[in-house]
């Protein structure tokens, strides 16, 4: 629990516009929308982020982002994808769960030292706390998120 989330508010960053938005804690699970874009802050499915809006996810919310690093010519990523998004219905809101693609994003894999793919990263507080290579189906995703936020 974050030192907001503590206060009762939390910085949720919109996974349409990437405006920050402070959300009260008690109605994360009221459907919240950004206050800029109007739009849902949680989608039941991973925010697709590039370089730029994929630092400010990780650096500026305060609740934990869950990465897939991934490629559309990775078959192992194409067989992954629909229990990532099976698990981001579980995870959200209490995560931000995103994918970046490694392939369009080559710099964010070199910044990260993605050296296979599929990986899910777990970050808290803009740092990386696990890191897990390799596809997995929804219910060793929602373990893996378990064991590591200690939930």
């Amino acid at each position: 629990m974050s030192t907001n989330e503590s206060h009762g508010a939390l910085h949720i960053v919109c996974p349409h516009c990437d405006a920050v938005n402070r959300v009260p804690g008690e109605r994360l699970l009221d459907a919240p929308t950004c206050g800029k874009c109007q739009l849902a802050l949680f989608t039941g499915k991973p925010a697709d982020l590039a370089s730029a809006r994929f630092l400010k996810h990780i650096e500026r919310s305060d609740i934990p982002v869950l990465v897939d690093f991934w490629a559309p010519w990775c078959g192992p990523c194409r067989t992954m994808a629909p229990f990532y998004e099976q698990a981001t219905r579980q995870l959200e809101p209490r995560l931000r769960v995103v994918k970046v693609d490694t392939e369009a994003n080559q710099d964010i894999g070199a910044r990260f030292a993605i050296r296979s793919i599929p990986t899910l990263a777990l970050f808290r507080n803009g740092r990386e706390v696990a890191r897990q290579p390799g596809a997995m189906d929804a219910g060793n995703i929602l373990a893996w998120v378990q064991r590591n936020l200690g939930t």
